[in-house]
């Protein structure tokens, strides 16, 4: 509907508002036209007196003529301290008002003028002024109020006409301008996201700038650098949806390849040669690991992602495993791991999660220090207190690059290396706070980088988290 429209409640508003200034000047302009009118009144009576007074001896019929010229009925001068009655006649009615003309207020006016409008009855009133070019000390006339008042209510209907026609006029100019400057730039605005909810992926219809006020500009940049970032945020999220399928694919098929592979495991374990049967329960592991994550890989893929199996693991134990797969990988460089793990330090956590953000920390500082081609340094230092356990991963590395840091728990952005795909630490942050616990970053530099792992002691927030 239109009037619910802002162009029609703009011109409504607009109307009223004008509407109020002219009632603001029209009950001034009434006191004013009564004063005039009283004024003129004055005037015309002292010009009949001063008639009177060229010749005493006039008749009867002329000395009515000049009242009714004048429209009053009696015309009192006060000449040199004397009162003096110049013209007079019969007085229909009893004089109920007097109003001095001489130095009146402006409120005193209006309040006068409102007054006389309101009062229909035709009254009998005396009005005092002074005498032009100084004809004597004041003069003073009787008359009629319903001359006065029909006088008022023509020059009022006139006064609220011209502004009818004003307040219609300067409305649809103010419509038209506003319609022009704000509602076409804004109905834009709505269109542009309109459109644009249609098919958000679609770069070509973010919106483009080009309103010339200021406000509707900045929401037009506003809304466009929304519009981009979101664009940009579906697009990632549909090739991660089609990563998301692909992996689920490969996991598929390398868990069937990796349960075969730990068929053939098994029977490593009966071998006679003592390397072999050393080296066969870590591979029986890995494989194991690898296949767990397979599934896991394939559960996530189906939303289906299983909470954290909390239980009491030895810490010793895990990093140990960690620490040993990752020192085998360094292969020939000059890379020292140190553990300070407390042996009887017993955490409530889930084993394999807890295998897997480690190792993607561990893993992470290894091939930073690799990639330097210099000597480094791991190390891996366990602690704890009456709320969590405590386990810092230090290296010797680089430190992180600013772009790491910027998207540091951030999937595909926050990469440390070439070819790599930032998921490590997206990875074991999200495992850990599947613990109910936090993943931080306490430093990084040239000096090296160092993380900490937290788990809380708290029975609640692990069952939590679990939940």
């Amino acid at each position: 509907m239109f009037l619910n429209s802002l162009s029609g409640r703009f011109l409504i508003l607009t109307t009223v508002f004008v509407m109020l200034a002219e009632v603001l000047i029209f009950v001034p302009s009434v006191a004013r036209y009564r004063e005039d009118y009283l004024l003129l009144r004055l005037e015309k009576a002292q010009i009949a007196s001063l008639a009177l007074l060229a010749n005493d001896m006039i008749e009867m019929d002329l000395e009515k003529e000049l009242l009714e010229n004048a429209d009053v009925f009696n015309v009192v001068l006060r000449r040199d301290q004397v009162r003096q009655l110049v013209l007079s006649s019969d007085i229909p009615s009893p004089i109920t008002a007097t109003y001095d003309l001489r130095e009146p207020g402006a409120f005193e006016l209006i309040g006068d003028a409102m007054m006389r409008l309101l009062r229909p009855q035709n009254e009998v009133i005396r009005v005092i002024g002074s005498p032009l070019r100084e004809a004597g000390l004041l003069i003073e006339v009787t008359m009629e109020t319903a001359p006065l008042r029909a006088a008022m209510i023509d020059y009022g209907l006139r006064i609220l006409l011209l502004s009818a026609v004003i307040s219609v006029i300067t409305a649809m100019l103010l419509f038209l301008a506003v319609r022009r400057f704000l509602v076409k730039p804004i109905e834009g605005v709505v269109g542009a996201v309109k459109t644009y909810a249609a098919a958000p992926e679609d770069a070509r219809r973010i919106i483009k700038p080009s309103a010339g006020v200021t406000e509707l500009r900045e929401a037009e940049e506003a809304l466009a650098t929304m519009q981009t970032q979101l664009t940009g945020a579906l697009r990632q999220k549909e090739r991660l949806a089609q990563l998301g399928g692909a992996v689920a694919k490969i996991s598929h098929d390398l868990r069937n390849i990796l349960t075969v592979a730990q068929l053939f495991s098994d029977r490593l374990e009966r071998s006679e040669d003592p390397a072999v049967r050393r080296s066969a329960p870590k591979l029986v592991g890995s494989i194991s690991r690898a296949v767990n994550l397979c599934e896991s890989t394939l559960a996530f893929g189906k939303a289906e992602e299983p909470p954290p199996q909390l239980d009491r693991v030895m810490l010793a134990g895990v990093v140990g495993e960690v620490v040993d797969a990752e020192r085998l990988a360094s292969g020939e460089h000059d890379l020292s791991f140190s553990e300070d793990v407390p042996a009887g330090m017993v955490v409530r956590a889930d084993p394999e999660q807890l295998y897997r953000v480690l190792g993607n920390l561990i893993r992470n500082a290894r091939q930073a220090i690799v990639a330097t081609g210099k000597p480094g340094e791991i190390a891996v230092i366990a602690s704890e207190s009456d709320e969590e356990w405590a386990i810092r991963i230090t290296d010797t590395g680089p430190g992180l690059p600013t772009k790491a840091r910027e998207h540091l728990f951030q999937p595909f952005q926050g990469g440390t290396r070439k070819g790599g795909f930032g998921l490590g630490l997206a990875i074991a942050a999200e495992l850990i706070r599947g613990h109910g616990g936090r993943l931080e970053l306490l430093s990084t530099g040239p000096e090296g980088t160092c993380f900490t792992v937290c788990l809380p002691k708290a029975v609640a927030a692990l069952d939590a988290a679990a939940e």
